[in-house]
């Protein structure tokens, strides 16, 4: 056998080389029925997507939610020009609807996004039952927060768990992603398929010259039927779409909706189709003993600070008198100072005991100061509470006060959170203090502030003309800054009595200060975007 006989491969079987019906198929298109072959592929052919969108699983449901965001973002754009009230709850409402019924019952999968979806609802109820406008603002703007974090708390994107707080930079980066990584989605559940350059020709002109035709038919006959019918023309008048004063706002409308509706869109078919962020962030850790310095340094710093309140303190007033100090001034000041501090040593507690080596005697001298930093800290709190209540004893209740109040108790029980971590390094300070922060606003979203600041204010009035003293109210801060529950508390007071008005600025009689108010009131009532139940109750129902 000659050496190119040697090279041929041995006899049998074909390999898929030599066997053309045999070999594997590797890219193969099904015929279009009524077809024989596929055309190759590129623009403009039947069949193929559009040459500026990628392929998409895009459904023909997802042409009826197109169409059901571009009315959200309707919503959306009005609810932006309307005062505080009822629409906002119900914007919250209507997305929580899109959402359920575009992604299904994923979101409410996990016990977490359940339970963030109850306190988002309830937090969107607050516009339609409270008319705080400082809560309202504060109440958006923690939704604009906790809406999106809820939405991507059940996508398959979200790796990290709540409790991580680099859970809130991963939920960001999903956010930004879905509202910009399929742009094209909802123009390709508009379109999913290009028609034939010949059926889209003969169908442009019918639909100009139909369109322009019906205008015409319209503008022409509807003046002779208002001309014909008092009654008609009267219904007309009354739609204010018709009139040409306000087409330059519809049509601003429809440009912000046309605008926003395709971020909308984007955002929930990121939820339905989600995107994995590639890696993971590491937990790094370092040495130990910059941050047991710097505990060291804040530890040594405020027990000289409690030393000298202690001093004050037991001292009395003859001790500060000695010192040129007024003891009334020295206990009514300083409280917010105080609870400022404390969100330093907060911070610093926490950042040491999570990016710390866990080893060793630095490990161990850092927690015993974190220990006794978080029990200074208690205690500059509780010293703040008690200069805060001699305050209010002087002056009253006010918000700001009252609202002074709920961040002592609410820090007061994150550093209890913080002693429970130091106990159990393993554990994540944030799995309790994100459920503390959140069933604590919603408790003081449930508390009447302003009636209750109302009712001190009014309470220490009488009181003082009871004993024959010269009393003090601020009426138009009870009237004009806080809400409309302050009305039944100052009705109380003599109507004939006068006081400043800050928007006039001059003496006017209560009685009138608290009819112009509740006409305010009544206004907000007579339209569904602005009612409240506050001001449905102020207004007398």
């Amino acid at each position: 056998m000659s050496e190119f006989e040697n090279a041929l491969p041995v006899e049998g079987g074909a390999k898929p080389a030599q066997n053309p019906e045999n070999r594997p198929e590797i890219h193969k298109t099904p015929p279009v029925s009524g077809t024989e072959t596929e055309p190759a592929a590129g623009p403009g052919r039947p069949g193929e997507p559009l040459p500026w969108r990628p392929e998409a699983d895009i459904t023909g449901r997802d042409k009826l939610f197109t169409l059901l965001t571009g009315c959200f973002c309707l919503l959306l754009v009005n609810t932006a020009g309307w005062p505080w009230g009822m629409c906002d709850t119900l914007l919250f409402f209507a997305w929580y609807l899109l959402l359920l019924g575009f992604t299904g019952r994923e979101p409410l999968c996990r016990r977490e996004s359940r339970v963030l979806l109850g306190v988002n609802l309830a937090l969107a109820a607050t516009f339609a039952l409270t008319s705080s406008p400082l809560f309202r603002l504060w109440n958006f703007m923690a939704l604009a927060l906790l809406v999106p974090l809820q939405a991507l708390s059940h996508s398959a994107g979200a790796l990290l768990p709540w409790w991580r707080p680099a859970m809130l930079w991963e939920r960001f980066l999903l956010a930004a992603w879905g509202l910009f990584g399929n742009l094209w989605a909802p123009l390709t559940a508009a379109f999913p398929e290009r028609e034939r350059r010949e059926e889209r020709n003969k169908r442009t002109l019918p639909l100009v010259l139909g369109t322009a035709g019906a205008l015409a038919l319209v503008a022409v006959l509807a003046p002779v039927l208002m001309s014909a019918d008092a009654l008609f023309a009267a219904s007309l008048e009354t739609l204010r779409f018709l009139s040409l004063d306000h087409l330059e706002e519809y049509l601003g409308k429809l440009f912000w909706t046309l605008v926003l509706t395709p971020f909308a869109f984007s955002f929930l078919y990121s939820l339905r189709h989600p995107r994995p962020l590639s890696g993971s962030l590491p937990e790094k850790r370092t040495d130990g003993l910059s941050f047991l310095l710097m505990l060291a340094a804040l530890d040594g710093l405020y027990l000289l600070f409690l030393a000298v309140q202690s001093a004050g303190l037991f001292g009395g007033p003859e001790y500060l008198a000695r010192r040129g100090i007024s003891y009334a001034e020295w206990a009514r000041s300083g409280f917010f100072q105080m609870v400022g501090v404390t969100v330093v040593n907060l911070t610093v507690t926490l950042t040491g005991l999570t990016f710390s080596r866990r080893e060793g005697r630095t490990w161990t001298v850092l927690r015993l100061l974190s220990a006794l930093l978080a029990g200074e800290s208690l205690l500059l709190l509780a010293s703040a509470a008690w200069r805060m209540t001699l305050y209010v004893s002087a002056y009253g209740l006010s918000f700001k006060r009252c609202m002074t109040y709920w961040g002592m108790v609410m820090m007061a029980l994150f550093f209890l959170a913080a002693l429970w971590k130091l106990q159990k390094p393993d554990r994540s300070f944030c799995r309790l203090a994100f459920p503390l922060a959140l069933a604590g606003w919603l408790v003081i979203n449930c508390v009447p502030l302003d009636y209750l600041v109302a009712k001190d204010q009014v309470d220490r009035y009488l009181a003082c003309e009871a004993r024959g003293g010269t009393p003090n109210i601020s009426v138009s801060y009870l009237l004009y800054d806080l809400s409309y529950d302050t009305l039944p508390q100052l009705a109380r007071l003599d109507s004939r009595l006068t006081f400043l008005d800050w928007r006039t600025g001059r003496e006017e009689p209560l009685g009138e200060m608290l009819e112009r108010r509740r006409e305010e009131a009544r206004q907000d009532c007579a339209g569904w975007q602005s009612w409240s139940l506050s001001a449905c109750i102020a207004a007398g129902g």
